[in-house]
């Protein structure tokens, strides 16, 4: 299948590792001009390399930062077509009570904030321009809870509600927003998870249907399509990349 994104500039952020640098690299793999980001410089170059890219410094938590940020990729690649939303989780904590105040700013900043500034920002041109895709990686627990992610339980639902509001209104302009909800994928937030690798494989072996772990690129694969020109017809849905392990309709 042709994605019809050979060309196209796209931004992914959090992509220095794991399920971003997977979608990076799909996205890459599909003749996409992809900028990727991360706190690390040293990071976020050796993934450029490897996949192709052009790596950029950015913390999702410096608000203040967005504007530059966007204009350094845009000066060197031209303006955002595909905007890929990824940001690693805020910590978790058995007690859903037991988060302190700067604990619950800090995810709403990095969450809910720092995307939607980034959104702000590249709406405009690609209404303009009647073309733009715009992804968010939140997590099946947005319908499903997880007892010990509070804050991302929290946050990452409030900004699926935010893109389904979005989407309402710039879907007549060629833009649409989208989000991915991973289940257990194989990344380093999965394993910490758990006592031990081995651990966290064999509880996805009993208790996903799929009997294991998600791959990194499985949720590329997922990512390039809803990127795509090919599903221009596809705004405001959460799809669950898990195995099956969603019990929900």
């Amino acid at each position: 299948m042709d994605l019809g994104i050979d060309g196209k500039v796209a931004l992914v952020t959090g992509a220095s590792q794991g399920i971003g640098r997977a979608i990076a690299a799909e996205l890459a793999g599909e003749g996409a001009r992809v900028a990727i980001s991360s706190r690390s410089r040293e990071k976020i170059d050796a993934t450029a390399a490897e996949i192709g890219a052009t790596g950029f410094v950015h913390d999702s938590a410096d608000l203040d930062g967005v504007p530059g940020f966007l204009a350094e990729v845009e000066q060197a690649l031209g303006p955002i077509d595909i905007l890929v939303c990824n940001t690693g989780g805020p910590p978790p904590g058995a007690d859903p009570l037991g988060f302190t105040h700067e604990q619950w700013h800090t995810a709403y900043n990095t969450l809910v904030l720092a995307p939607m500034a980034l959104i702000e920002r590249v709406m405009p041109g690609m209404r303009e321009r009647k073309f733009g895709r715009i992804l968010n990686v939140a997590s099946t627990s947005v319908r499903e809870p997880i007892g010990v992610l509070m804050l991302s339980n929290s946050h990452r639902a409030a900004l699926v509600a935010a893109f389904k509001t979005v989407a309402t209104a710039v879907a007549g302009d060629g833009v649409t927003l989208n989000t991915l909800l991973p289940g257990r994928i194989a990344t380093e937030r999965a394993y910490s998870m758990g006592a031990s690798p081995e651990e966290v494989e064999a509880a996805a072996q009993r208790e996903v249907p799929a009997g294991r772990l998600g791959q990194p690129d499985e949720m590329g694969a997922a990512a390039a399509f809803l990127c795509s020109v090919r599903a221009a017809y596809v705004t405001g849905e959460t799809l669950a990349v898990d195995g099956g392990a969603t019990r929900s309709i």
